[in-house]
């Protein structure tokens, strides 16, 4: 029932951490095009450090900074008195009321909160390649239109949200659509970040034995991960043809090329 169970972790990974990259990438895209330096600064070297260093650095690296951020946040709160270093030598070391979770907790709050910091590692990582792509969409709508509306008595602000914004997506969405592909690929990481996802059970229970169990049954791995195989690529076509619906949908009535192709099938 855990294999099975860990179909929807997978799910629920997808489901959370999409619009929370989105919303990572929306913030980053929009420093990145602000005419505030500081904050100019800040998205361009979000976007270019997160995307310049491998994908797997940044998921072992951010679950335990992340973690020990968290920690020593609650430390300075909970134990002001605390004497002792944090830091000694290679060891993180706070006070036992500190720690996330509790050693007291239940074992669903351990999984909750190892599931809430893939999630967020997915979404920082992801948002870096979003806000590039959304920059990118951001730049390719024509500029005359901007400065019509400026022309127009339109602010700065409504001219972002009723011009910039709707033809955006446009733009963007092919760029996105390739991003959700890739993230779907990447959700077997969660094995990595000590999740139990799929491929964490198909290698447990495919398998003749493992660290804490031996089965009546020859190595059934393969056939497992034939599974994951079909899974995967039902999952990508139908992100396919939700995408493919949703491009037709986002560019009809545009003066893009496949709103003119639309609008002359329609004729």
């Amino acid at each position: 029932m855990s294999f099975y169970a860990s179909f929807g972790t997978v799910l629920m990974l997808l489901a959370v951490t999409a619009p929370t990259a989105l919303l990572f990438g929306f913030f980053g895209a929009s420093a990145a095009r602000s005419h505030i330096a500081p904050l100019r600064w800040l998205g361009k070297g979000y976007t270019a450090i997160v995307r310049g260093v491998p994908d797997i650095a940044f998921f072992l690296f951010f679950v335990i900074a992340l973690d020990q951020a968290f920690e020593y946040v609650r430390h300075q709160v909970i134990c002001p008195d605390w004497t002792e270093p944090v830091r000694q030598g290679s060891d993180f070391v706070v006070c036992a009321a500190a720690k996330l979770p509790l050693s007291s907790s239940p074992q669903w709050v351990h999984e909750t909160y190892g599931f809430f910091l893939a999630v967020l590692t997915f979404a920082i990582v992801f948002g870096a390649f979003a806000a590039n792509v959304l920059y990118g969409g951001m730049r390719a709508v024509p500029h005359a239109q901007l400065q019509t509306g400026e022309a127009y008595g339109m602010s700065r602000r409504q001219v972002f949200w009723r011009i910039l914004m709707p033809q955006m997506w446009v733009y963007a969405l092919p760029g996105l659509s390739n991003l959700w592909m890739i993230l779907i690929k990447a959700t077997p990481l969660l094995f990595l970040l000590g999740v139990e996802d799929i491929v964490y059970w198909a290698r447990e229970l495919g398998g003749s034995k493992s660290s804490a169990f031996s089965y009546p049954h020859p190595d059934w791995r393969i056939y497992y991960f034939l599974g994951l195989l079909v899974f995967y690529l039902a999952m990508t076509k139908i992100s396919e043809i939700v995408f493919d619906k949703l491009m037709d949908r986002l560019n009809l009535g545009q003066a893009t090329t496949g709103g003119k192709s639309l609008a002359g099938g329609s004729a």
